[in-house]
Formats: structure tokens, sequence, C-alpha cells
């Protein structure tokens, strides 16, 4: 049985950064593997007066790190055409049809269209409108809509874009992608819950003290300042890439593995998440700045200073807080969720948190029960990048007189191997697009949800200031992020901060 997915793509933005980057090498990674054969083709449009030779030339460049002959660049890059447009004019849209009716004939493509738009989000709505009006959207065939983050800077924009896309498209040709969700860990995720019943028996608020999901980057904002003093930690990483890890980690086993079920037990998970009152953000969420720094001899400069960034910026480029779930399975249960730029390493990592035994029967003969201290808690911790497994801690002897516990870990992580052989994410959710498997994309509904968990957080900042910078480039964030856990009487379990005073690489 073939494996070849037939389609036209359309990728709006096609001379940026994105599409070079991530959309190009995807593609090219499967027509090597044999998913895209001939019965495929690219439009790339953009304002740009480029010719097919000159945009061909341009996508071999973006696959100049794969070991490739001169003949298979050649042969993938013909099935590249460029089209000059400007989404605003009508007339540009004819120019496009005529393109995709002759490359559809050309290459027996049966209708089957992917519309890809790589570009500023206030350009959705217009671009939507148009592929109806002018019949790009074709008859017979499918038609599939690919839209990159920020869906809306909170619910009402939000709901407006997503009003105006469904003018055109309904709600299931529509996927809205999160490269995170396209990770081997991220769906790894199910796999080591739902296909353990030793982790799924324990997996509820009976056993779990807490849980953790930390998404820290080691690098400043760089050369995307203007954007992101915009934007924000807040809605750059935990309105969508946070929010989806959490709704994993909460769903209700589904009846059966389909995108059906799964999407429906994400929603309800997103919708059992408390949405905080204004005095309950103040104390269960906070925000931080990066100032100057030095780790490792290498110093850094204060946020305000980055490039494009203003010199008073208010904009958090941290956030860490706790998230309380009000359903059966997780009342109780702390999620506490943390994301950053300029942190100590780059990571993203989830540690589920074990209660200790109910009574530790190694204490002392000295010891009550209640005089004793707890035995040390397992963890369980799921590593997505930049390593890719999973670690469990568990409890043991030490080696010697008595019976002191010693934590031993079991640790698996993916090989350099299997890691370089297994798809990227992008390359996972174009594959999934084509076969009109939504599961690894957000839903609406999801979007929804997060942002009216968003909005109440941005609402009540918005109305205060704070003093920034409050945390060295370098370090794991702002004091205010270990106290909010220290009041619950838990701590952060990767603080890789510690290893560096060790050392004296951090002061």
């Amino acid at each position: 049985m073939s494996n070849e997915q037939i389609a036209l793509f359309t990728i709006f933005g096609g001379t940026g950064d994105l599409a070079k980057r991530k959309l190009y090498p995807s593609l090219f990674r499967l027509y090597r593997k044999g998913f895209l054969k001939e019965r495929f083709a690219v439009i790339g449009t953009a304002r740009r007066e480029w010719t097919d030779d000159y945009f061909r030339e341009v996508v071999k460049e973006s696959l100049i790190d794969f070991d490739s002959s001169e003949n298979e660049l050649d042969s993938f890059a013909s099935h590249f055409y460029y089209q000059s447009h400007n989404v605003t004019e009508t007339e540009h849209y004819h120019n496009l049809k005529k393109l995709a009716t002759a490359l559809d004939e050309k290459y027996r493509l049966n209708q089957n269209r992917i519309f890809y738009l790589a570009m500023a989000p206030n350009f959705f709505g217009l671009i939507t409108e148009h592929l109806k009006s002018e019949k790009i959207v074709t008859p017979d065939g499918f038609n599939r809509l690919i839209i990159e983050k920020p869906f809306g800077t909170d619910y009402n924009s939000a709901a407006k874009l997503n009003d105006e896309i469904r003018g055109a498209f309904e709600e299931d040709q529509i996927f809205r992608i999160d490269h995170y969700l396209g990770k081997e860990m991220i769906q790894n995720i199910s796999a080591i819950r739902f296909g353990n019943n030793i982790l799924e028996s324990l997996w509820n608020n009976k056993y779990i003290d807490n849980v953790q999901v930390t998404l820290a980057e080691a690098l400043g904002v760089e050369e995307r300042g203007g954007y992101y003093d915009k934007s924000g930690a807040l809605k750059d990483m935990i309105q969508n890439h946070t929010l989806q890890v959490v709704s994993l980690l909460a769903m209700e086993a589904p009846a059966i593995f389909t995108e059906k079920n799964i999407r429906e037990e994400k929603i309800k998970a997103l919708n059992s998440v408390r949405i905080y009152s204004p005095e309950e953000v103040k104390q269960n969420f906070v925000r931080g700045q990066y100032g100057a720094g030095k780790l490792a001899g290498k110093e850094f400069i204060n946020y305000r200073d980055e490039l494009n960034v203003d010199p008073q910026s208010e904009t958090e480029t941290f956030v860490a807080g706790k998230l309380m779930i009000d359903n059966f399975r997780w009342r109780g249960v702390p999620f506490y969720v943390r994301s950053g730029k300029q942190l100590t390493e780059k990571g993203t990592r989830i540690n589920i948190v074990f209660k200790p035994t109910p009574i530790n029967v190694f204490r002392s003969e000295n010891e009550t029960a209640c005089q004793a201290q707890d035995t040390p808690r397992n963890i369980l911790t799921i590593y997505i990048q930049p390593t890719e497994g999973f670690s469990l801690t568990l409890n043991g002897k030490e080696i010697g007189d008595g019976f002191n516990i010693n934590p031993v870990k079991m640790d698996f992580r993916h090989s350099a191997d299997t890691l370089d052989n297994s798809p990227e994410a992008y390359e996972k959710l174009i594959l999934d697009c084509l076969k009109g498997d939504s599961t690894n994309f957000t839903h609406w509904d999801e979007v929804a949800q997060s942002w009216r968990i968003v909005d109440v957080i941005r609402h009540v900042w918005d109305q205060e200031t704070t003093e920034f910078p409050n945390y060295a480039s370098g370090t794991m964030g702002p004091q205010a992020a270990f106290d909010l856990l220290e009041r619950d009487g838990f701590n952060w379990i990767w603080n890789p901060d510690e290893w560096y005073r060790e050392r004296g690489q951090l002061n």
C-alpha cells in the first residue's frame, strides 16, 4: 500500500524565515521518505518579485545541511513555483487561482489543497475570505488551512479571528499548529500514562503531590525584541504550549485513542482549570524580567537593552504560576508551571512528584511517626528537550550499616542516533495534516478556554507595575517563583542553579 500523499501546498509568506528554516526542510524529509513523490506541488507567495528559478535556489539553499545529490535537490525543487502576491489585492488571487489550477492538472492533484499561512495573523481573515470568494478553495478534493500562533492577543480578538476564518473553512479543515505537539516526548506523555498501569493507577490526587511543568530558554529575545515586547512570556508560552502540556497530563483516559476522543478529553481538562479571581491571580502567579547577569564566564545584558525593546518596558520575560484543576481526579493537586528567557539552561521537562509513604517505617526507635521525616518522594521526570526520555526516582537501601534510604534514579534517554533519525516536529505535523489527522493540532475550544484562563492574569498585571528587572540572566527566575512553591511546602525539582553555584560559575 502506497504512503504517497497528493496535494498542492500554497505557502503565504513563502520568502520568510519560518518557511526556510522549517517548512522546506520538512517537506524535503517527507519527499525523501516517499510520502511526497511526483504528485505534489508547492506555490510560495509573498510581495517580493521573485522568479521560479530564484525561488528554487532559495529552497535548495534551505536544504544545505542535508547530504543530498544535486539531482535529488533539483528533482525536489522542480515542484516549487513562485507567485508574487499582495494579500490585499483581489487581482492577485486571480493569478494565484490560475497557477493553482494549472499545477493541479499538471501533477494530477485531485484538487487537494493545503494553505499554510506563515505570516502575520492580522492577514488571516483577509486571506481566507479571498480564498473562498475567488474560488481557490476547491469544490472537490480536500481543503485544509494551517495557521501559526499567535491566534489572537486575547479571547475577544481570537474569537473575532476565528469567526473570520470560519467564514471560509469548517473547524475540521482548520489546523492550528503548535509545534510543541509535534515533539516526540510530548506525544509520548499519553504512552507513558495510558500504556503503563503502574503509573495510570497512581495518576490522581490520592498519590500525586504536585505536578511541575518547566519550559526554559537559555537565550534572550535576540532579534525578536519587537515582537516579544508586545507579547511577553504569558502569551508567548503559557497560553499555548504550556496549557497544551497541562491538558495532556490532566486529561482522562479516552475511551479509544482517536482524534475525536482525545480532543474531547483535553477540552474537558482545560475547562476544569480554575479561572482565578484577581486576588487569586496575585497569590498564584508571578512574573519576571531578566536583568544583566553572568553565567559560566559569559555576560548577558538587560532585557530593556535588547534591540527593539522599549527601555522602560514592563513586558515579562518569565512567568511562574500555580494552576488548580477542579475535578474528581485532580482536586487539591497543584500544577506548577514556569517559562522564561535567559534562564540557566535550555530545557523542557515535566516532574510528577508522588506523595511520600504514609508512615516512614525506617525511623529510629526513639522517633514517633509524627517526628520522623518523610521518605524521599518518588519522582517521574519526562524530558522533552534538548534530551528526550524519562526517569523514575525510587528509594532503595544505602549500602552499609543501618537502614538509610537512598533515592535511586532509573533513567532512559533516546540515543543521539535515534534523535537524529526521528521526524522533526514540523515534519510530523505537516504529514498529519496531509492525512487529515488533527490529533496534534489545537481545536478552537482549546484555544478559547486557554485565553479565558490567561486573560484574567493579564488583566490583573496590566493594572499594576512591577520592579523590573527582578532576576539576573543565567538564573532560574525571580525569588518569588521559588517562594510560590515553598509556601505550599514544595520546591522546584529541576534547579540547575545549584550545580553552577557549587562550581563557582554563578554568584
